[in-house]
């Protein structure tokens, strides 16, 4: 399964998702989830740059940890090899796809997804081994896409130079949001699997080894 995060500088927003997701993964899979590839990405990202202090506080508030996390530059092929890909805003959606057009299907904003879920025909997906899991949800949530109108809603807001309490709301919403999906992507059946990759999966790259620093 891999999973990636998009947003804008890559310190705020994506990392804190990214992050969160892990922990819920390692909580729910146990040693399995060495196998889930979560990754974040900015499509202006500041490379190298540790998290937003503000962003971290509130990350760790939510039982994540932001330790060792270094910014990164999106490259398409992050997209594409991506099972499911959930960017911050619209925006970013777009800035995705221009570059990677493959990825459409399984690219959604994260509250876009969340809202998609809510309708979606999830019969059988939590009993999917793991390396299908992300890509099938995609698929049932990009089914319910041609019925549903883009909103305002479906951005979450950059608290870049804001406050703390900023942030923190924004680090809630984001939780919130995930959360439902994390249920699905990460349930306890899969737990106890001896699972390993397809051989066709072994030919793709981690989305963390693709990430390259961007040239200025």
């Amino acid at each position: 399964m891999r999973l990636l995060f998009v947003c804008t500088g890559n310190i705020c927003r994506s990392p804190l998702a990214e992050r969160l997701a892990t922990a819920w993964a390692d909580q729910r899979l146990g040693p399995v989830a060495a196998n889930v590839y979560i990754a974040s990405a900015g499509t202006d990202a500041l490379d190298g740059r540790a998290m937003d202090k503000r962003s971290a506080a509130a990350l760790t508030g939510l039982g994540g940890d932001p330790n060792g996390f270094a910014a990164r530059t999106l490259v398409p092929e992050m997209a594409t090899h991506a099972d499911l890909v959930l960017t911050m805003t619209r925006r970013q959606r777009r800035l995705v796809l221009a570059d990677a057009p493959r990825a459409l299907r399984h690219t959604f904003t994260l509250p876009e997804a969340a809202d998609l879920l809510q309708t979606a025909d999830l019969r059988g997906v939590t009993e999917l081994p793991l390396h299908t899991r992300a890509r099938e949800l995609a698929v049932r949530l990009n089914a319910g896409r041609a019925h549903r109108m883009s909103i305002e809603a479906d951005d979450v807001n950059d608290p870049i130079g804001h406050s703390g309490s900023v942030h923190k709301e924004v680090g809630a919403r984001i939780a919130r949001k995930l959360r439902p999906l994390a249920d699905i992507l990460f349930a306890e059946g899969a737990a106890g699997q001896q699972w390993s990759p397809r051989p066709a999966m072994r030919q793709l790259p981690d989305l963390r080894e693709l990430a390259r620093p961007r040239t200025r």
